[in-house]
């Protein structure tokens, strides 16, 4: 019964392989998908650093805002005075890191 089984398993497993349709024409959409470099080419070619660090301060940012979100549901509960102390510090050093990168030139595209 065993040997009935493995046979069968085996025929089904060869006619799926001759009968699959494989082609190369599908490279591309059977190639996951890393922020549009071709995962085919060489590793060591290299990318943009403004496309790095655009990421980089959208993660910042990102995070940031998800720290902002807390303190406004907090606002009921908390000395207004502490709270705002505290926002107004959160958000300077926000502004101010904005500020640097606007002058250290991340955000021009072309030098």
């Amino acid at each position: 019964m065993s040997l009935i089984i493995l046979l069968i398993t085996t025929i089904m497993m060869i006619l799926s392989l001759i009968l699959s349709k494989k082609s190369f024409f599908d490279r591309e959409k059977s190639s996951p998908f890393e922020c549009g470099f071709d995962p085919k080419s060489s590793a060591r070619m290299p990318f943009s650093l403004h496309f790095f660090l655009i990421a980089v301060i959208f993660l910042i940012f990102d995070v940031e805002i998800a720290l902002l979100i807390p303190m406004i549901l907090t606002l009921k509960i908390s000395n207004i005075m502490n709270y705002f102390s505290i926002l107004i510090f959160f958000l300077f050093i926000l502004l101010l890191g904005l500020y640097h990168e606007w002058n250290q030139g991340a955000f021009n595209w072309t030098n």
